[in-house]
């Protein structure tokens, strides 16, 4: 693996040191052993030392060698009646949603799940069966453990401290299918309830889906599509009020330094993100994570980490809620950066993206929203847009029509464009 621009030579003191830079191994390079002995040689660098892979992760090293993903496999024991048709009904009602105009949406059943992977003909007997993607999509948890015996997906929500979690779903509750279509739907709303949503018009048309909406979706179909099903301790998501952590059974296959600066797209389960793409979920530009980390630092929050662990392989992403920000800062406006007082600085911005301005421009399209709605679209206290709807109506820009609680605001002027 090594090359001659990996080993350097330089010169010291009168002596001359050697430095070997030693790349990681291409997947279709791994494993490397020793002795000729597949099981019994093979080692791995886990940054402080070298540590003998175990049986299970050599496995998952030859899983991940060929360029036809473990998904793509065929699983001749099972026929399609073992995939959940309602789930199979939902997913073409989201692709026809998403493409409808898509030249697969009259086909059948068994010809739509062969075309879009989930199924594939057998070269033993010549018929249809379900792919590993298929069954890990469509199927119900018990009929999914057949294959994969440690498949398990579980989001646990734990905003009070004084009780375990808040809200808990699991694939093997019983209570639902426990397939991965059905898990990413009834998890990603409680991820994104909590997150404030500027008030953004498209026409008429309210829109509430907002970069950090998109990249938590991305990461959502990034933990499921790089998942090894084979592998322990399966999938853990966990929400509480700072931050939100993934976790995946599975080594980052492209490498944890590759992986943070994107331009390759090497999902481990490519039959899985295809279906997710078709969806409109899901980034194949192999961009994720950098623009996962570029919307995190445009809200001023704290830089997202990864993480990766040996025995069994297993890769953490931390998404933290948190501003990088000490709250007794000035006021800080999301767009023109810090002011000294939102209201009465003599140092306030002004123009079409100042607080005023905006405030202005919501109450012009609604002007029922409440100061509470309106602290929660700006992203500022509620003290803050009581003192400024005050300024607003003490200088006649704005005036109260009704009473406090079933009233609304009545725009005088166009906005501030001092």
């Amino acid at each position: 693996m090594l090359t001659d621009d990996d080993i350097k030579a330089y010169e010291k003191d009168g002596k001359t040191i050697l430095v070997i830079h030693i790349p990681m191994a291409k997947r279709e390079d791994k494993p490397v052993f020793i002795n000729n002995d597949l099981f019994g040689g093979t080692f791995r660098r886990n940054g402080e030392g070298d540590y003998h892979c175990t049986k299970s992760e050599v496995r998952a090293m030859l899983r991940d060698q060929t360029e036809d993903t473990a998904d793509m496999k065929v699983l001749p024991d099972f026929d399609l009646e073992v995939l959940n048709k309602e789930t199979v009904r939902l997913f073409r009602s989201r692709h026809t949603a998403w493409r409808d105009d898509h030249v697969w949406k009259d086909l059948s059943d068994s010809e739509y799940l062969e075309r879009i992977g989930a199924a594939k003909k057998s070269r033993e007997d010549g018929r249809i069966h379900p792919t590993g993607a298929g069954l890990l999509m469509f199927a119900e948890e018990y009929k999914i453990l057949y294959e994969y015996p440690e498949y398990f997906l579980d989001f646990r929500e734990m905003l009070d401290p004084s009780i375990r979690w808040t809200d808990r779903v699991q694939s093997m509750s019983g209570d639902w299918t426990g397939n991965l279509f059905d898990f990413f739907f009834r998890i990603y709303p409680k991820l994104v309830r909590d997150l404030k949503i500027p008030f953004k018009l498209e026409g008429i048309i309210r829109v509430d889906d907002t970069p950090v909406h998109k990249a938590i979706r991305e990461a959502l179909v990034n933990c499921l599509v790089n998942t090894d099903f084979y592998v322990p301790r399966g999938v853990v998501i966990r929400k509480d009020a700072e931050k939100i952590i993934m976790e995946n059974p599975g080594y980052i296959r492209t490498g944890k330094e590759q992986m943070l600066k994107g331009g390759v797209s090497d999902p481990r389960n490519k039959a899985l993100m295809k279906m997710f793409s078709m969806i409109g979920i899901g980034e194949r530009a192999g961009s994720g994570v950098p623009g996962i980390l570029a919307v995190w630092k445009s809200e001023g929050w704290k830089t997202p980490s990864v993480e990766e662990q040996y025995g069994p392989d297993r890769t953490i992403l931390t998404l933290p809620l948190e501003t990088t920000l000490d709250t007794n800062d000035p006021i800080n406006d999301p767009i023109n950066g810090p002011i000294n007082d939102p209201i009465n600085g003599a140092e306030k911005l002004r123009g079409e993206n100042s607080l005023e301005y905006r405030v202005l421009d919501l109450l012009r399209h609604s002007p029922a929203l409440t100061r509470n709605e309106l602290a929660e679209h700006t992203g500022y206290s509620d003290a803050t847009i009581k003192r400024l709807l005050k300024k607003l109506s003490d200088q006649g820009d704005i005036s109260r029509v009704g009473s406090r609680k079933t009233g609304y605001w009545k725009v005088l002027r166009e906005g501030n464009n001092g």
